[in-house]
């Protein structure tokens, strides 16, 4: 699993802009959709700490408010070692959209997690649903 490069660099920009203050915990995401479009997004702290919200939802929110439904690839930057990959919750919203994309995590030191959206998280669901 390589990271694509113009991912990877949306997803450091992000990282760098992230809003954490009480963790200091940086993450930062950039994904592209069938169309070519990419998103990015980084995770943002709240003092109730519910209310926070991880980098790949940031991701997703941007892509769905933008009118788009699926992705093909995510890149998720993070310092920790190994690499953070995508908690519960985010792989539950990614699988919504694509359980067929490819998820690459990636830390400062190059090292990589990567594999399919089923492979992170193989019981996900999807309700039936009219578009």
């Amino acid at each position: 699993w390589q990271p694509d490069p113009e991912l990877l660099a949306l997803a450091k920009a992000a990282f760098a802009r992230a809003y954490a203050p009480y963790s200091k915990f940086h993450v930062g995401a950039a994904l592209r959709t069938p169309s070519g479009q990419v998103f990015s997004g980084a995770n943002v702290e709240n003092a109730s700490y519910g209310l926070g919200r991880c980098a790949e939802q940031s991701t997703i929110q941007a892509m769905a408010s933008a009118g788009e439904r699926q992705f093909t690839d995510i890149v998720v930057y993070s310092e920790a070692v190994p690499p953070a990959s995508p908690c519960g919750a985010c792989r539950q919203v990614l699988f919504e959209f694509s359980p067929e994309a490819t998820v690459v995590c990636v830390n400062q030191h190059g090292e990589i997690i990567g594999g399919y959206v089923r492979d992170f998280l193989p019981h996900g669901f999807r309700l039936e649903h009219s578009s």
